[in-house]
């Protein structure tokens, strides 16, 4: 098992926990939590048993030191996360709807995680790396995407599979919408693509049938569809299957196809052949299933990093908080 190297932004979730009535105004309680996407999976594969690095750059400041140290507690590799001297980490904040839906308000003007150069994406990054993971986050500017390309390039010319997680946050492009061409132009350089359905529905309005052919057309082994607590589709070789999550309660979906992708990755790499498993439809199935257990257990609390499992949490009678019987989170027929 080589190690799963996970690109891009780290930052800080302020998750909105409640509010205080003080006076004639109802105050915001807010806390503080480790995150961003390509970190979430560093932590959920390392969790899960993996081996992790995560490369990318925070501030030296009192969140990116919180979020290093958080890093290394979870055993993640950071000897490729830099500290820029001057500029800050990047914040969100996270508000939860009744459901435990989220939504984000992000201050990521100028912050570490963008300036991170073609200059600073190292050839010792990909040493022993067996597979490179990545999400559109780092695309959303010319001067950060020009480094994700250079990353991607490299990784591929080192020998690592590439994983693309679409991951569209539509307020951290200059336009409020993801651009489609400089996130399907990845295509062409990606092995495994993990996408939602909403992503999917708004990244090819002609249909899934033209985003998957599009994708297959550009060297795409291997597509998973998530659609929230839905069917999961996984196509390989033109071939789909069909996989239904376990059920469970919603308490916050922040780090929920983190923890999916994470524990993926982490499946994979246990593989013998990485690569012949993407064509592999049975094994596939079994790998996402496993998955789904990981954002089944994530969803059910709150955070990111704090939220993700450990293998010993999978077991059944786990992947829910108190209050909802195991038998309940079989799929159902």
């Amino acid at each position: 098992m080589g190690t799963i190297t996970c690109f891009g932004e780290a930052l800080i979730d302020f998750l909105n926990t409640g509010a205080k009535q003080e006076g004639p105004i109802r105050i915001p309680e807010f806390r503080q939590f480790p995150g961003g996407a390509p970190a979430n999976v560093a932590v959920a594969i390392s969790k899960l048993g993996g081996e992790a690095a995560f490369a990318g750059q925070v501030g030296n400041d009192t969140f990116g030191l919180f979020i290093k140290q958080a890093l290394e507690d979870y055993q993640v590799d950071t000897s490729n996360l830099v500290l820029h001297p001057s500029a800050k980490t990047a914040l969100a904040f996270v508000f939860l709807d009744d459901q435990g839906e989220r939504s984000f308000e992000f201050f990521r003007q100028n912050t570490a995680d963008l300036l991170l150069t073609p200059l600073d994406v190292k050839d010792r990054w990909f040493i022993d790396t067996d597979i490179f993971h990545f999400c559109s986050n780092t695309l959303t500017d010319s001067a950060i995407a020009e480094t994700t390309r250079v990353a991607i390039t490299k990784a591929r010319h080192q020998g690592c599979l590439v994983s693309f997680d679409v991951n569209l946050r539509h307020n951290l492009w200059p336009n409020g919408q993801a651009d489609i061409a400089a996130v399907t132009a990845c295509f062409s350089q990606v092995d495994l693509i993990k996408v939602s359905k909403e992503e999917l529905d708004y990244l090819a309005p002609a249909g899934e049938r033209a985003f998957v052919q599009a994708a297959v057309a550009q060297g795409v082994k291997t597509i998973l569809i998530t659609d929230g607590g839905n069917t999961i589709k996984v196509l390989a070789k033109g071939v789909y299957s069909e996989i239904t999550p376990p059920k469970t309660i919603v308490v916050d979906t922040t780090a929920a196809g983190d923890a999916f992708t994470g524990g993926f990755l982490f499946a994979l790499s246990e593989q013998s052949d990485i690569r012949k498993t993407l064509g592999d439809q049975e094994k596939l199935e079994e790998l996402v299933l496993f998955a789904s257990k990981c954002g089944a257990f994530t969803v059910a609390r709150q955070g990111a990093f704090t939220a993700l499992p450990t293998l010993d949490d999978l077991a059944p009678e786990d992947l829910a908080p108190e209050g909802l019987p195991p038998e309940d989170l079989a799929p159902e027929d």
